[in-house]
């Protein structure tokens, strides 16, 4: 089983904008089709990086604040942050191959 976090709008900042490790977030929703079709992508992904990257999902219908923060319009939303910043972006259904690149240019 994947060891992705999930995140919250409180615990947002500290698992996300804190620390080295590039961290990717996915946004998402349980009535999303899309975003159930990425949830086994990202936990495969979670236990491929475990050592050198977080990787999370927000669920937008619980954590509005922190969606509407980053302008999450259409879901899935993959972002890659380092630094506290967003460094990647992707939207849609992605491969796990394009996001463990994605990841590993700031690892």
């Amino acid at each position: 089983m994947g060891k992705e976090l999930e995140l919250t709008d409180q615990n947002f900042d500290a698992e996300v904008m804190s620390g080295d490790v590039p961290v990717l977030v996915d946004f998402w929703a349980p009535w999303c089709g899309p975003c159930q079709m990425m949830g086994p992508v990202i936990a495969e992904l979670a236990d491929e990086v475990a050592d050198k990257a977080k990787v999370a999902k927000l669920n937008v219908d619980a954590n509005g604040m922190t969606a509407s923060k980053y302008g999450i319009m259409s879901i899935p939303s993959l972002k890659i942050f380092k630094g506290g910043k967003v460094v990647k972006e992707f939207t849609g259904v992605q491969a796990k191959e394009a996001l463990k690149k994605g990841l590993e240019e700031f690892m």
